[in-house]
């Protein structure tokens, strides 16, 4: 993998592909970088007008690009029910799903449907949205799920009985915990996909230290200035640019032989060239994972059918 970069993105001519949080940052460049190479490329955004300006800055950098921006907010379940029924409508299917969107390090809040925020967008808004769109995913055709994870899912394994936060919330645990949730979705989705001979890949991804928002969100809305400045700073002299961030989505989406249960992030770990990244070892745990699927299917009411019918 030494050395891989967008040029190396084999043709996307004939495939659709849905990013999520798609209007800045790693899902921006993802999304512009895939459709450059041929996809259709669906802009899934919580915010229409920031969502129809990324759609308007990637088709002045793309010309012959074809994109769409959809509306989709991973907070409320409602929400994505309405986008993959809309996409449903739209298209006949779908080759590429990357569960981008996140939040970080966030004060504690609520989701539309009473899920802490964090782990409700992270990993729930994106379970359900996986499980809706399931059906369109074609068997067989190098159709891949790829989502976001984070280094600092090392912060913490799941709490199995607490998954919502409810007795204690500390900001930077309840991030840790979503990003651990996206790495045991990863391994037990794998894990069934392989059991139903589905032949769709999913691998995880993570962009190392990325200039982006997603730093400097949290301790805005928290109001901690201070905070604020000094993930600005972190940005500008430590943090690779966006572009260079997206490349582990970009490998675990595109490149040629990906495994399943894949995690892909920089070489040097905050940076660098996307290849094999270490993860927790509780992130392998059959049983964790069994047991977050089953809460995310109550939770969200979203059941795999297709996995197992």
């Amino acid at each position: 993998m030494t050395g891989w970069n967008a040029q190396d993105i084999p043709s996307q001519r004939g495939r659709v592909a849905v990013v999520t949080g798609a209007n800045s940052g790693i899902g921006y460049v993802t999304a512009r970088e895939l459709a450059r190479a041929g996809a259709h490329v669906v802009l899934a955004c919580r915010s229409r007008t920031r969502g129809e300006a990324a759609l308007a800055r990637l088709r002045a950098e793309v010309p012959d690009a074809a994109a769409e921006f959809a509306p989709l907010d991973l907070g409320d379940l409602a929400s994505v029910r309405n986008f993959a029924a809309g996409h449903a409508e739209r298209h006949e299917g779908l080759d590429l799903l990357v569960n981008n969107a996140g939040v970080m390090a966030l004060p504690a809040g609520r989701t539309a449907d009473g899920f802490e925020t964090q782990f409700g967008v992270n990993h729930l808004g994106h379970f359900a949205l996986t499980g809706l769109l399931m059906p369109l995913l074609p068997r067989g055709r190098d159709a891949r799920i790829v989502s976001l994870s984070s280094g600092f899912h090392a912060l913490s394994d799941l709490d199995h009985t607490d998954l919502n936060s409810e007795r204690r919330y500390r900001r930077w645990i309840a991030y840790g915990r979503s990003k651990t949730a996206n790495l045991l979705f990863v391994h037990e989705l794998s894990r069934r996909l392989a059991t139903a001979g589905a032949g769709i890949v999913a691998a995880a991804a993570h962009p190392g230290y990325a200039a982006t928002n997603l730093q400097t969100e949290g301790p805005r809305q928290a109001g901690r200035k201070t905070a604020e400045r000094v993930m600005e700073l972190g940005n500008r002299i430590i943090a690779q640019p966006a572009d260079t961030g997206a490349l582990p989505t970009l490998y675990a989406a595109t490149a040629p032989g990906v495994r399943p249960d894949a995690f892909i992030g920089p070489k040097l770990g905050l940076r660098g060239a996307p290849t094999r990244s270490w993860r927790a070892r509780w992130t392998l745990d059959d049983t964790s994972g069994e047991r977050l699927w089953a809460a995310s299917e109550e939770l969200t009411g979203v059941r795999y059918e297709s996995l197992t019918g």
